[in-house]
Parts: structure tokens; C-alpha cells; sequence
């Protein structure tokens, strides 16, 4: 990858491996834009769901009430979620959060260079030149210590919030790209952070970029 040309870099990750982070990290090294919140921001907007709605959604698996009620219901504003909340749970699909994030991601990447936090990107932007994708996991262990810091639960809560996401975004990314999000086929660099730190990590995915050039 040439960084002396505009570029895309998206980071893939398991909740609790801390791949968030050393996203931040790296676009500060590389001196552009992180594209984190920027997508859920847009999806909020639009359809008037809190984040939690819209992860939840997304993580569903397409069924016939979900295809009829999208047909018959509006969008509804928040203000309108009421005694009819449940019916209008489904007027919002994960086709329609699909397409949307698909239309911000590519905008993003059309701005300028910039380091792109999951969302699919290793596919939606997977015509675009100059781009690498990256894919960061850690074991189970490591993984349940970090969400249990950063959310002061227990290891058990930790451990379900986990297998919760897990599945919610296995689902979702197999059902759009028709692929795994845990095949490595999927990306240029997979990297277990077990034993290394942020600015480890972040050295690693330079070093890459850098021998990516030859």
C-alpha cells in the first residue's frame, strides 16, 4: 500500500480485543481520519433508534414479519414508539441499516485516507485501490478481562455480552457478504494481540503497510 497516495485502512475486530484502540491509535500515527462513531452517528439520525436498537436489529435474522411490516409501517419518529412499539420495531430492517452504512462507509473513504473501525468494511469498500484489511482477535481469557474493566461487570455478564455480539455480527456479516467474518481469506493481516500491547500492535500493522509497498 502506498500511504503517499489516498488510502484506506480497515480494522476488523472481536469485542474486548481492544482493536478499537489500536484503530485510534493508528490513524493518529498515520496522521488521517478515524472512522469509529461516524456510521452509528449516521444510523441514529436517520432512523431515530438508539444504538443498542440498531445493533439489535442488525443482528437479526430476516424473517417474512419482518419483510411485512417493513412494507407497511413508516419509519416511525422516536416520540412515536409507544403501545405500538413492538409492530414498529420492524419497520427499520437490517437491509435498510445495510445499504445505509454501506453509502456513509463509501463516502468516507471517497473524503480522503482514513482508518475505517469494522462495519463491514473489509467488503463494502472492497473495490477500492490502495486499501488493507486488517482483523484483530484475542483469546477468550483476554477478552472478557477487557470488557470487565472498561464495563465494571463480572466475568460471567462479560462472557454473555460477548457470545451475544459474537453471534449478532457473525450473522449479520455472513448474510451481506456471504462470507465468515473469521475467514482470514477476508483480510491482508490478522493479528492476535495476547501478548502485545497497543503500540506494539500498531508498530506490527506499520511494518506491514510498509513491506506492503514492495
Amino acid at each position: 500500500m502506498d500511504t503517499g497516495k489516498k488510502f484506506v485502512i480497515t480494522i476488523s475486530r472481536e469485542v474486548g480485543s481492544g482493536g478499537r484502540t489500536i484503530g485510534r491509535a493508528l490513524a493518529e500515527k498515520l496522521g488521517v481520519r478515524y472512522a469509529d462513531k461516524d456510521v452509528i452517528n449516521a444510523l441514529v439520525e436517520k432512523y431515530g433508534y438508539t444504538p443498542a436498537s440498531i445493533e439489535r436489529i442488525k443482528g437479526e435474522k430476516k424473517n417474512i414479519f419482518n419483510d411485512l411490516f417493513s412494507h407497511m409501517n413508516p419509519v416511525p419518529h422516536p416520540a412515536g414508539i409507544g403501545a405500538v412499539g413492538n409492530l414498529y420495531n420492524y419497520a427499520v430492517t437490517n437491509d435498510d441499516i445495510f445499504h445505509t452504512e454501506s453509502e456513509v462507509l463509501k463516502k468516507i473513504a471517497s473524503e480522503g485516507s482514513c482508518v475505517v473501525a469494522g462495519r463491514s468494511g473489509f467488503f463494502i469498500l472492497k473495490d477500492l485501490p490502495n486499501k488493507i484489511d486488517v482483523f484483530i482477535h484475542a483469546s477468550m481469557q483476554n477478552r472478557v478481562r477487557r470488557v470487565m474493566e472498561k464495563q465494571g461487570i463480572s466475568a460471567k455478564e462479560a462472557e454473555e455480552i460477548i457470545h451475544r455480539i459474537d453471534k449478532s455480527r457473525e450473522n449479520y456479516v455472513e448474510r451481506y457478504t456471504g462470507t465468515s467474518r473469521y475467514d482470514a481469506r477476508n483480510y491482508d493481516l490478522v493479528l492476535n494481540v495476547d501478548n502485545i500491547d497497543t503500540d506494539e500492535a500498531v508498530d506490527i500493522i506499520l511494518r506491514f503497510i510498509a513491506a506492503s509497498k514492495d
